[in-house]
């Protein structure tokens, strides 16, 4: 894992409880400090038994806490330090007693002082067999806890330490670390906006069983749906046929075909500050599509016929709807070949405010890989060509452009 830009030095504390999920609180702590984050561990004497000190500090490289009336050299009051300090409390597991003891109040515990102290948001992900989750005391605790604006994450269904199948497992890591991003992201440079974002490639149907599609990924869309996410966006992300995960936080409209990724980009647009359109969409469909599987015993001749063109579509409703939304529309172009003249008469033709182009010939960059040659060029003809980037640094830069041009700013 990379640095996130959202976590930088921010400073988590992950409390950590008498539950046999603290294995995966460790997982947490690593991705947390993986990303750039300052993680500090809180652990619960009963969590201690299931996973040592040790282990987070050797994850974290900061010192792991348990003891209440401990002092250090940086402070001699603990619990006060890190709940004034943190940018976010982080609660995994959690178990039904240290939520009951968070409702109620009662700090008898450097875990639970801290949540006291802690002026930052919290979240807590409970982790407990189905029977104590579904109790009535369970659930009145977890619901004081909402209504002082803790966001209860989980718990997920499925097999527990008991044996039993049942709704009480704690919600996954990387779960956490995404909603973690959320509450981070809150009052960003985004808030309040709306971006789409397309992403992922179209499958035009053949037959039942066959179909045209492209090499795409949907890595380079779903990359910027992150970023509108980490920047405080409100994000609606339309996607083709991938395996990827949805971003925390994502509205996901599914689709498969060109049409249904037009009327979906369309439909979530017309209320939108922002269009992102990275998907790569087919250009030709076949004009008619097979009742039943083709033979493969002649070789069919099959008819093609262009697709919806996608932000032709947008700029014509942008034009004679009010309001001109989206307000910020950005083009992607993959092209083999003459790739500035080809993505400038496109910015043109399509009245796009920006366009991200990127040669398909090169080997480590556009389908499939983790990194991209981008070019970007806006509607004024200014051209800036960006090194060799991972997709989530070309995500970040062109989500940083969109923030200045929404601001009525230039670009360069």
């Amino acid at each position: 894992m990379t640095t996130i830009p959202l976590l930088k030095d921010k400073r988590i504390v992950l409390g950590v409880t008498g539950s046999i999920a603290a294995y995966k609180a460790a997982d947490l702590a690593s991705k947390l400090t993986q990303a750039g984050a300052l993680v500090d561990c809180v652990l619960t004497e009963a969590a201690a038994r299931f996973v040592t000190p040790l282990t987070f500090q050797s994850v974290t490289g900061r010192p792991a806490h348990t003891d209440l009336w401990a002092a250090s050299a940086e402070t001699h009051v603990v619990h006060v330090t890190l709940g004034e300090q943190a940018d976010l409390l982080i609660i995994a597991p959690a178990t039904a007693e240290t939520l009951a003891k968070m409702a109620h109040g009662l700090a008898d515990n450097l875990l639970t002082v801290t949540a006291l102290a802690a002026r930052c948001p919290v979240l807590a992900a409970p982790a407990m067999d189905g029977g104590m989750f579904a109790h009535a005391a369970t659930q009145a605790n977890l619901q004081t806890l909402r209504e002082r604006g803790v966001t209860v994450l989980g718990p997920a269904e499925g097999r527990m330490a008991s044996g039993l199948v049942g709704l009480g497992r704690m919600v996954e890591p990387d779960e956490i670390l995404g909603q973690a991003r959320l509450a981070l992201a809150q009052g960003g440079p985004l808030a309040g906006k709306r971006v789409v974002v397309s992403a992922g490639g179209t499958q035009e149907p053949l037959d039942p069983v066959r179909f045209i599609s492209n090499r795409s990924s949907g890595k380079q869309g779903y990359a910027l749906a992150q970023a509108a996410l980490d920047h405080g966006a409100e994000v609606t992300l339309v996607a083709g046929p991938t395996s990827l995960a949805t971003p925390v936080g994502a509205a996901l409209m599914r689709v498969q075909t060109a049409a249904e990724m037009a009327e979906a980009v369309l439909r979530a647009s017309a209320e939108a500050d922002v269009l992102l359109m990275a998907a790569a969409v087919a250009d030709f469909r076949p004009r008619a599509v097979a009742e039943h599987k083709l033979k493969k015993s002649a070789v069919p001749e099959i008819q093609l016929e262009k697709t919806v063109d996608i932000l032709w579509a947008v700029a014509e409703a942008r034009a004679a709807g009010p309001g001109h939304r989206p307000a910020i529309v950005v083009g992607f172009a993959a092209e083999s070949q003459d790739l500035i003249a080809n993505a400038r008469e496109k910015v043109l033709r399509k009245r796009l405010d920006l366009i991200a182009a990127n040669d398909i010939s090169a080997t480590d960059a556009g389908f499939s890989v983790d990194t991209n040659r981008v070019t970007l060029i806006d509607a004024r003809g200014g051209t800036e060509t960006l090194p060799l980037l991972t997709k989530t640094q070309v995500a970040e830069t062109v989500i940083a452009r969109v923030e200045k041009m929404l601001a009525g700013g230039t670009w360069q």
